[in-house]
């Protein structure tokens, strides 16, 4: 079926552009959602009226999701889980658990926004991308651990082994 997009979508088109997407996929997700239209000569010439409220509409979210993003910067969280010895977690940290965490540090987003490669299972430290807008993204550190005590534990050591691996890189600068 083709579609005309109302929005970017990664990995597939620009506002406006006319794509070829699967039955199921425009039926059950693009129409739906308002992110496409039918591609037919009507529908053409509706978004051609409406282009450039659409585009201004795009850009006050994509600045809202700037500042946003800005505030979020350097956003740490820590998400607690019980685990073995060896670091395993009896679970997995999956997105809704991400979500959770970033909410509880005062940032309302969705589960759809949190982007996963997959599952963690182990305990240790994270970089998870927040999708605010199509064009804006925000990496976020999670740290998965057994405790707070040792969240904090292994934050200082990071912090430790940065100024020594900084310390180790002035010093044959110098000579």
């Amino acid at each position: 079926m083709e579609v005309i997009l109302l929005e970017r979508i990664e990995r597939l088109g620009q506002m406006g552009d006319v794509v070829r997407v699967k039955d199921g996929y425009a039926r059950n997700c693009l129409l739906p959602q308002k992110r496409a239209l039918r591609s037919n000569k009507e529908n053409l010439a509706i978004f051609e009226a409406q282009k450039v409220q659409l585009e201004a509409a795009n850009l006050k979210r994509k600045q809202e999701a700037e500042q946003v993003a800005a505030k979020m910067d350097g956003l740490k969280v820590v998400i607690i889980r019980q685990a073995a010895e060896t670091g395993q977690l009896y679970g997995s940290v999956t997105g809704r658990d991400v979500r959770d965490a970033v909410r509880e540090a005062g940032f309302m987003i969705e589960r759809s926004q949190v982007l996963l490669d997959q599952p963690y299972k182990a305990v240790g430290d994270y970089a998870v991308r927040i999708k605010l807008h199509p064009d804006v993204e925000q990496k976020v550190a999670v740290t998965v651990a057994r405790s707070m005590e040792e969240a904090e534990r292994n934050a200082k050591a990071a912090e430790k082994a940065a100024a020594e691996a900084a310390a180790a890189e002035a010093a044959p600068a110098a000579v």
